[in-house]
């Protein structure tokens, strides 16, 4: 995996997470940390898809490491 390549899933990465805690919690991390607007009421169903691409991208972290071998299988 190029750097770029894992640049990119990291970004994917954090901002699934952020939509996460925003799904399950009302609150934005990125937000939170370099200001801005709060998020406002949002629809359960709103929350729910929040929650689905947060729980996507905890699932895509294993594809940092997915292109690693063993140390007993490198040549």
């Amino acid at each position: 995996m190029s750097a770029f390549s894992r640049l990119a899933l990291i970004l994917v990465i954090v901002g699934a997470l952020n939509w996460l805690l925003v799904g399950l919690f009302q609150w934005d991390l990125v937000s939170a940390l370099f200001g801005g607007d709060a998020i406002r009421e949002s629809s359960g169903f709103s929350r729910f898809i929040y929650s689905l691409v947060g729980l996507a991208g905890i699932y895509s972290i294993r594809f940092l490491f997915g292109d690693r071998v063993p140390a007993e299988n490198a040549q």
